[in-house]
């Protein structure tokens, strides 16, 4: 399974690079596929809604409607029947590669499961509304679709007479019927904008809009798609014939001819076994991830940049529950923290300046503590060749990244986003580094979220924890490349190094003192024994 997840985020990633050429990082359409997938329903229900004032139920009506409204009126209404059904399969298609592309970047297990449960429903009521869409229409395609999906419900056994049989000859479907397909292709639709909410709870300011000029062009595409492939009608149903030859759409319709030729039994037990499977995947096999964060009381004085900063709703503020001065105090839901540290690098507590007794910051993970980072930046700086003023770069590299894996002089983090700004400052003003390298995921979508964008905005000082400014911004280099870019982030640390080289010494140097090497030696002492 690991290696499948591998490859499959190798190939994203290429894709994407690809992308990022056509539409830049920040419109990069496989970066905002759920938002894209909440636009196009969004679009589906706005023409929807507009069709249904032209729609007439009926045996006969309906389809002389949607004829009308194809050919009398395909400028307004027919481009609106054409953008609903191509934004319905293109809603399909957004949905399932969203689903690959969130397994292959291992994004649903763990304590991310919920997302990923709450979205399996989902395919099936799209796939429900897509269906009872197209009976709508009532031409041969809406005939066969009727016919196909009722003899398969009517092996389940569970209605009183079969539904089939009101597809028999032409006296034997009234106008309910239609009636009651309009209710249902309502209803559904209702439900699944409930599970779509559903399905976003666990996630802080969850995103359910693409960005401005995406949406646009995926607007663009879809109006022109219709203006030169208008959505065809394949002749009006007629229950006394058996329809020979139909268009199918192989988005929402691809399993029919597949129903058509396998027994209904083994469709059912298909049905089944998806959707245990994907229900079940996120425990085959189940996640490690590290300990959740750990909130230590003497050090927190209820601030709540944790609690904006985490991307998972994982951190609430609290009343107080000791006699510290302060209103509040923060408490970590375990249940939904993934240790992506960025909580440690929010707190303003988080300082590996202090130079004695232990290092405890605020809030901080169990697996990975601000003590541990600290000691593996000094041994990372260790491991670097050359003097001061050589151009020696330190590289703090998230582990979903072009910086992922063992390398000289380089400390992988789970997210860049947990290494406080004064961890850089440390660095420079200690001489464990001419310059730092903060290495972290492709810039279109990071891992965690929001780690990219809180750590722009920390080193630019609109964020707190701000970057000290007496730290030297040219002594800074900020990479943002995916799992495919590693010869890339190599340059870009070969030509910053030579940068560095060339500047001049660095002057407030503060080498590290004896406490502070007591206290690195005994965390490290600490972690050995563990």
């Amino acid at each position: 399974m690991t290696g499948l997840r591998t490859a499959l985020r190798r190939g994203f990633d290429r894709a994407e690079r690809a992308l990022d050429q056509l539409f830049g990082a920040d419109w990069n359409p496989l970066a905002h596929l759920g938002t894209i997938g909440w636009f196009l329903f969004w679009t589906v229900a706005i023409t929807g809604i507009y069709l249904f004032v032209f729609f007439d139920t009926g045996v006969t009506a309906a389809y002389s409607s949607v004829e009308w409204l194809s050919q009398d009126h395909w400028w307004h209404a027919g481009v609106a029947r054409s953008v609903h059904r191509y934004a319905s399969d293109l809603m399909v298609l957004v949905m399932f590669t969203h689903l690959i592309r969130e397994f292959a970047m291992d994004r649903y297990r763990g304590t991310r499961w919920f997302s990923w449960v709450t979205g399996v429903p989902v395919i099936w009521f799209v796939y429900l509304s897509g269906i009872t869409g197209y009976w709508l229409v009532w031409d041969k395609l809406a005939q066969y679709v009727a016919v196909t999906t009722t003899e398969l419900l009517d092996t389940l056994g569970i209605f009183g007479e079969p539904i089939a049989r009101n597809f028999l000859a032409p006296d034997m479907l009234s106008g309910r019927f239609f009636t009651l397909m309009v209710f249902l292709h309502i209803a559904i639709p209702l439900l699944l904008l409930l599970l779509m909410w559903i399905h976003i709870q666990r996630i802080t300011d969850a995103r359910t809009r693409p960005p401005r000029g995406l949406a646009i062009i995926l607007l663009v595409a879809l109006v022109a798609g219709a203006l030169a492939f208008p959505a065809p009608l394949q002749g009006a149903a007629d229950l006394a014939t058996v329809p020979q030859r139909i268009g199918i759409d192989w988005l929402l319709l691809s399993l029919y001819p597949v129903i058509e030729s396998v027994p209904s039994g083994v469709i059912w037990a298909g049905v089944l076994v998806f959707t245990i499977l994907l229900v079940g995947l996120p425990w085959l096999p189940p996640k490690s991830e590290g300990g959740a964060a750990q909130v230590f009381l003497d050090f927190c004085n209820g601030c709540g940049r944790c609690v904006a900063d985490c991307p998972y709703t994982a951190i609430t503020l609290e009343p107080r529950s000791d006699d510290a001065p302060f209103q509040f105090e923060v408490a970590v839901n375990s249940a939904r923290c993934v240790a992506c540290g960025i909580c440690m690098g929010s707190c303003p507590s988080s300082s590996p300046f202090r130079r004695s007794g232990d290092l405890i910051t605020g809030i901080d993970l169990p697996d990975y503590p601000l003590a541990e980072l600290r000691a593996k930046v000094i041994d990372a700086a260790e491991a670097l060749t050359g003097g001061a003023g050589s151009g020696r770069v330190l590289t703090l590299a998230c582990g979903h990244g072009a910086g992922q894996g063992a390398a000289p002089g380089r400390v992988e983090l789970p997210c860049v986003a947990m290494a406080p700004p004064a961890i850089f400052d440390y660095i420079i003003s200690r001489g464990l580094a001419d310059g730092v390298c903060i290495a972290g995921c492709a810039e279109r979508d990071c891992q965690n979220r929001f780690g990219v964008e809180w750590t722009r905005q920390r080193i630019a000082r609109e964020r707190d924890p701000y970057l000290r400014a007496r730290v030297p911004r040219e002594r800074l280099l900020t990479v943002w490349a995916g799992v495919t870019e590693e010869k890339r982030l190599g340059r870009d640390i070969a030509a910053f190094s030579q940068r560095l080289a060339a500047l001049p010494a660095f002057e407030n140097i503060r080498p590290i003192a004896d406490e502070e090497k007591a206290a690195v030696q005994k965390t490290t002492s600490r972690s050995a024994a563990e």
